[in-house]
């Protein structure tokens, strides 16, 4: 789990490079200001969602479960 202190500036978090099915990533806005400072989960050459893009948090308070499930879907949300 990892709680992101978003209230002074914008900030990158990194996925693991090698994730094996089931591998979990918690990503919690812990100071509820990511609104105005992003953060955006970088997805170290794995896709989020099916896609080759990062993943941006831009919701005060928001958390979000990414879960892999293989290198096509790459990590799933288990919340949408």
């Amino acid at each position: 789990k990892v709680i992101v202190d978003s209230s002074s500036s914008a900030l990158t978090i990194t996925l693991p490079p090698n994730p094996s099915f089931g591998d979990e990533v918690h990503i919690i806005d812990g100071a509820g200001n990511s609104e105005t400072y992003n953060i955006t989960i970088n997805r170290n050459g794995r896709n989020i969602e099916e896609t080759a893009d990062d993943f941006e948090i831009d919701v005060n308070g928001a958390a979000f479960n990414f879960v892999y499930y293989n290198s096509t879907r790459g990590w799933i949300l288990q919340e949408k």
